[in-house]
């Protein structure tokens, strides 16, 4: 738990994984009420992994942290926000990058944001003909990403992105 968590009541953390984290952290940077993004791995098979054990098959996913205030924002409107930016019928794979790595996965570490999580699933299922394949699952672990990967998109700019990060401007 980092201290900002530990400091407020209002501060909760959500673990998403939605392809390349480069584009999940700036959209999420973006959205009115998140206080901090970090990006990292996320439920792998051990622990504290290098990019490169990543992309060549720990079983991590590329993940965000996103700390947010829940006097600001909810779980709901983050979640919707994260529906917005990803193809939850795609597994393993979101724009150009594929790979376990690349998979989508909300990752919960209060039991209580379980049901939240399973309400919005079932009812973004009801868009969709195929299967939604994002995994709803508790945080094992997560360790930050390499500094060169944090907040990769605003040192360069015109770095690739498979997400539109402009939406976050936008109302749901």
């Amino acid at each position: 738990m980092n201290n900002k968590q530990a400091t407020s009541p209002n501060l909760c953390s959500i673990y998403l994984a939605g392809g390349c984290f480069w584009g999940v952290e700036a959209y999420f940077r973006r959205v009115t009420g998140v206080v901090d993004v970090v990006s990292g791995y996320a439920n792998g098979s051990f622990a504290d992994p290098s990019y490169e054990q990543v992309i060549a098959g720990s079983g991590h996913a590329e993940t965000v942290q996103v700390l947010y205030d829940s006097k600001l924002i909810d779980l709901e409107t983050l979640l919707a926000h994260y529906f917005r930016v990803i193809d939850p019928t795609s597994l393993n794979q979101q724009g150009n990058d594929k790979g376990v790595q690349y998979r989508t996965g909300i990752y919960h570490v209060d039991t209580a944001d379980k049901a939240v999580i399973d309400r919005a699933l079932a009812n973004l299922q009801l868009y969709f003909t195929t299967p939604i394949v994002v995994e709803n699952l508790p945080l094992q672990h997560f360790y930050p990403a390499e500094s060169y990967h944090q907040d990769y998109l605003g040192k360069n700019p015109y770095g690739y992105c498979h997400i539109d990060i402009n939406l976050a401007n936008l109302p749901l």
